[in-house]
């Protein structure tokens, strides 16, 4: 996995992916607060499954609405060892 601790990292993705400084970015700061829209939703749980390398679950991504809410479903899927599965050959 990359450095960082599962929050700066998080942090990390969501200010790459809006292209803005990570600093401008809190725990608090809900999805609505960044002007996202459900597409850009689920382009940013792809760059999180990516920078992870887990799945995130579509009941999890439905509770997800802030930075925080991502982190604390980021560190549960980590903390389980559920990882993306291999693609078939």
């Amino acid at each position: 996995m990359a450095d960082g601790s599962i929050s700066e990292r998080v942090i990390r993705v969501f200010a790459d992916f809006k292209k803005v400084d990570s600093g401008d970015i809190k725990a608090e700061t809900t999805f609505e607060e960044l002007g996202f829209d459900s597409l850009d939703g689920l382009n940013l749980i792809f760059e999180l499954e990516e920078e992870f390398d887990i799945v995130v679950p579509d009941d999890k991504v439905q509770s997800m609405r802030s930075v925080a809410e991502v982190i604390a479903g980021i560190e549960s899927i980590v903390d389980s060892g559920t990882t993306q599965q291999p693609a078939a050959a």
